[in-house]
């Protein structure tokens, strides 16, 4: 698909994966609205930012009903990619931090693409791509919190991408390995590092995703680090 004059809304645009998908999309012409706390740092004639708490229904719901305005009651393209993480062991996970990652993780998610749906069906075309984690496919300790809400992602986008091809709209769910962004911010014991991932080469995966031809779908997009701690010595 030719990605030219597409509208594109995608969530946590300031830095990291997200930042990467807005510049790329804008590179391939395409119309793009941000939403969340932070903007996307670079001006661009076909970039909006529209400050909104994602975790907050009706501030998504005004955020939609100005894209709407502006976009002609189109959407091609949804990227649910805000989202958090905190770690420690479970009697230690403040209340405060496993409602902020549910909130952020799994119902930003479900806001976005309840409001984006409708839309897509009326015009016989879409394409939603939720991005997960491997922690989404894996446990793992001192991160129970994280995982739950990654692997919600997971059940959510595997049940949706089977409701909605029968409307030419794609699901796809990516699940990237550690990437150098500031995710780790609330891990003082990671740092981020050049054997992970780069947000950049996630972000072109996505592009690539969303310019295969209409029969093609994508439904997972697993990647990792080769060597997340370096060659061995």
């Amino acid at each position: 698909m030719n990605l030219s004059n597409k509208i594109a809304v995608v969530t946590g645009v300031s830095k990291g994966i997200g930042a990467a998908l807005c510049q790329q999309l804008l590179e391939e012409g395409a119309i793009v609205f941000g939403l969340g706390r932070n903007a996307y740092p670079e001006a661009h004639p076909n970039f909006t930012f529209i400050p909104t708490d994602v975790r907050n229904y009706e501030a998504v719901e005004k955020a939609f009903h100005q894209i709407y305005e502006a976009s002609n009651q189109q959407i091609d393209i949804l990227i649910n990619n805000a989202g958090l993480g905190y770690f420690g062991n479970v009697e230690d996970l403040p209340m405060t931090e496993w409602d902020e990652m549910m909130q952020t993780n799994v119902n930003a998610m479900f806001y976005c693409t309840r409001l984006a749906v409708p839309k897509m069906k009326a015009n016989g075309l879409g394409h939603i791509i939720n991005i997960a984690s491997t922690a989404g496919l894996e446990g793992m300790p001192m991160v129970s919190g994280y995982c739950a809400t990654k692997w919600a992602v997971k059940g959510f986008s595997e049940s949706l991408w089977r409701e909605l091809r029968d409307f030419k709209i794609k699901v796809t769910c990516v699940y990237p390995g550690s990437t150098k962004t500031d995710f780790f911010r609330n891990s003082p014991n990671i740092q981020p590092h050049d054997y992970m991932l780069m947000p950049h080469d996630v972000a072109a995966m996505m592009v690539y995703a969303l310019k295969t031809p209409d029969n093609f779908h994508q439904v997972n997009l697993e990647v990792r680090p080769l060597q997340p701690k370096g060659p061995k010595k």
